[in-house]
């Protein structure tokens, strides 16, 4: 985890979907351009149904930042399949669109200062 920042990124992906990796790459990329360490990110497999279920994963690959899906599900179901993606631009996807996921980094930096400020002051 990065020590600075106090932000936990993880990427949860199941084996049977392909786009984990490129997913993977994407987030890698937005860390280091906001200056945070691209090696921290939390990859763990969810490789059952039941572990679907326990961890609320709708899909493969999601990715959550301070625990936070980066594009929150509405209504999908938990369970093992590849997540589809709907970009800014309308296009669909099998990963998260860049933009939404520097967007949930900048927000979780953003809380985690505000939470340090406060911690400061007391």
């Amino acid at each position: 985890m990065p020590a600075r920042s106090g932000v936990r990124v993880e990427l949860l992906y199941w084996s049977g979907c392909p786009s984990h990796p490129q997913a993977l790459r994407d987030l890698r990329e937005a860390l280091g351009e906001a200056g945070l360490d691209p090696g921290a990110v939390i990859v763990r497999e969810v490789p059952t149904d039941e572990d679907a279920q326990a961890e609320g994963f709708v899909g493969s690959p999601t990715i959550r930042i301070d625990g936070v899906d980066v594009q929150p599900p509405h209504d999908e179901p938990a369970g093992l399949t590849c997540r589809v993606y709907k970009r800014r631009d309308g296009r669909i996807s099998p990963t998260p669109d860049p933009l939404d996921v520097r967007e949930a980094i900048r927000e979780a930096l953003r809380a985690a200062a505000a939470g340090a400020s406060s911690e400061e002051g007391r």
